[in-house]
């Protein structure tokens, strides 16, 4: 049976084998038996979570996989496979974390609890919907939980048909990809991009560095063609894009087979409320989830020894006094620094995104000098950093240095243009949703409100959807069709609420990095509180307007555009003269001469 063609499935009580048991069916599997104690999977993905509960559940469980699992295996250099696939299998946890509260709240299953009888057929692992091209949304099936609980190994039926499909090895040109070209030249400075926002993070910092006589290289580790680097017009900073085929093989840490569970790992458990999850079991699903190559943001465990090996070629040619990033906790970085202290090499960190508590994956921070945007990002770093000789830096975000230039006329022109080509209307007043890749239900839901919003401001208002630069192409296709109300437009991928932003009379935005950008630009904010998502937190500063309605848009809208707070409160968010790609570079190069303070 095909569980996705046979509707939603029922956790019920059920007899089976001569004695009442919980177990998982389709509604019309079920006897007419209206008193019996049964509840929709989908009702119970719905039940409310409480955040701080949920992290403190999802830290320890990680904290018992590590001391069980994480060195059955390393790479070459030493790195636990559990180390550099964190936040992947985090994620994982996450997910059922929360559907193990949900299940603990369920007053009929929390009063008789006990073993669950899978679903036939459903996989234990599958994905979840998401607008983002990036990643891969990996969940825990209910029939999973039951696993997890207790209930008999499935056989084969790991993984969902999808992830199957995905984790057939690809052929491969060569074992392992050619180390580095041999005209790679010995450089100062290496830095790693493998998104569009590093390499705009990144590259400012490259240039000034090319412009005291330092040369650099720049390792494009990006599979998304959106993703990858332009070649640099700097003579010497040298592009050094990784082979295609470096990151694209699945294959995992080796396990033995299903049928040969070890008996004496059964009483090896972690509770999460009053259920026992059996760890040997999650070591399990978590090496299904790092089995499959999802490209540069979460790739296989096969391909991450690939990678290592290859950078390691990298530093040994190049002989870098610094590493420079944007991310050391996700797979690709969490490796890299590993790598790079292997070399002796200092690394260093450059904050390209806006922290607040519920947008870390993994609040740790593994670099020697850690660069963050403002003072109110200090806290946070002090927290999660692992390093033990760490320094924290408040230097701003270079790839901010450029918005002193901004043609806001410019931009101005492209919205009105924008909105007359598909509308055939130019409106007064023009608002961007500066948007973040979430699930298409999500993202609906905050559409209409900021519609509605938009509906009942004063004066005559249109909308331009900015797409975040990891959605996928056709994210807003049925948003556009079926919008009503005032005119509504999407801006080109490529220019997106940065190439906009300037120009329109207010952003909204729950936290998208634009919305320090229109900070820093004196474009009034408005941050969309949907109930249980994050914020930046600007309205907090005093620097935004937070909404959690359409009545709450409207009246923002409504009025006239106040100051947007004082010096001080915005370098708490964000510290910004133009000069963090100068300061940034002194304190590479200061560092590189002095060594440790």
């Amino acid at each position: 049976m095909n569980p996705d063609d046979a509707g939603p499935l029922v956790l019920a009580r059920v007899r089976a084998d001569g004695a009442c048991q919980w177990a998982l069916v389709t509604e019309d599997a079920l006897p007419d038996q209206r008193t019996a104690a049964r509840i929709a999977t989908t009702a119970l993905d719905a039940v409310p979570t409480d955040r701080e509960e949920l992290n403190s559940h999802v830290q320890a469980v990680m904290a018992e996989l590590e001391a069980h699992s994480a060195q059955r295996a390393l790479t070459p250099g030493g790195a636990s496979w559990l180390h550099v696939q964190h936040v992947p299998v985090r994620r994982l946890v996450g997910r059922l974390v929360r559907k193990l509260l949900a299940l603990s709240a369920w007053e009929p299953f929390a009063q008789n609890p006990g073993c669950i009888i899978p679903a036939a057929g459903e996989a234990l692992v599958g994905t979840r919907e998401t607008s983002s091209r990036e990643y891969r949304l990996y969940t825990v099936t209910w029939s999973g939980i039951a696993y997890l609980l207790g209930a008999p190994a499935p056989g084969d039926q790991m993984r969902s048909a999808q992830l199957q499909q995905l984790a057939v090895s690809r052929a491969e040109v060569s074992p392992v990809p050619s180390p580095v070209p041999s005209t790679l030249p010995q450089s100062e400075v290496v830095a790693l991009s493998w998104s569009s926002r590093h390499a705009e993070t990144l590259l400012p910092v490259l240039k000034e560095l090319a412009r005291g006589g330092h040369p650099t290289v720049l390792v494009d580790l990006g599979t998304d063609a959106a993703d990858r680097c332009q070649e640099p017009t700097t003579p010497s900073i040298r592009l050094c894009p990784a082979p295609p085929s470096l990151l694209s093989p699945a294959g995992t840490v080796s396990r033995p087979a299903l049928a040969d569970e070890d008996p004496g790992d059964y009483d090896k458990t972690i509770r999460v409320r009053e259920l026992a999850v059996r760890l040997d079991r999650l070591d399990r699903l978590a090496v299904s989830v790092v089995e499959t190559s999802d490209g540069s943001t979460q790739p296989s465990w096969r391909a991450m020894v690939r990678t290592e090996t290859w950078l390691d070629g990298v530093f040994a040619s190049t002989r870098p006094h610094t590493v420079l990033l944007c991310n050391d906790t996700s797979p690709l970085g969490a490796l890299a620094v590993h790598a790079a202290e292997r070399h002796g090499i200092t690394t260093v960190y450059v904050q390209h995104g806006a922290w607040t508590p519920q947008s870390v994956a993994w609040p740790a921070l593994h670099s020697r000098h850690i660069v963050v945007m403002g003072e109110r990002d200090v806290a946070p770093a002090r927290a999660w950093v692992r390093h033990p000789d760490a320094e924290i830096h408040v230097l701003g975000q270079p790839r901010f240095d450029v918005l002193a230039d901004i043609d806001q006329e410019q931009q101005r022109r492209y919205l009105d243009e924008l909105l007359a080509a598909c509308t055939d209307h130019r409106p007064e007043k023009i608002a961007v949703w500066a948007c973040q890749p979430f699930g298409p239900h999500l993202l609906r839901a905050q559409g209409s409100l900021v519609l509605e919003g938009l509906r009942k401001a004063e004066g005559d208002w249109g909308l331009v959807i900015a797409p975040h630069p990891a959605q996928s192409a056709g994210s807003f296709d049925l948003f556009l069709e079926t919008a009503s109300g005032p005119p509504v437009a999407a801006a080109d991928p490529g220019i997106g609420a940065r190439g906009c932003l300037a120009g329109a009379d207010a952003v909204l935005s729950a936290y998208s990095t634009c919305g320090i950008e229109a900070v820093l630009l004196d474009v009034p904010v408005i941050e969309l509180a949907h109930p249980g998502e994050r914020t930046l937190g600007l309205a907090d500063h005093g620097l935004a307007q937070r909404c959690s309605s359409a009545d709450d848009i409207a009246n923002a809208l409504s009025r006239p555009a106040q100051s947007q707070g004082s010096r001080r409160n915005t370098d708490a968010v964000c510290h910004w003269r133009g000069t963090s790609a100068r300061d940034i570079t002194r304190l590479i190069v200061d560092r590189s001469q002095t060594g440790p303070t």
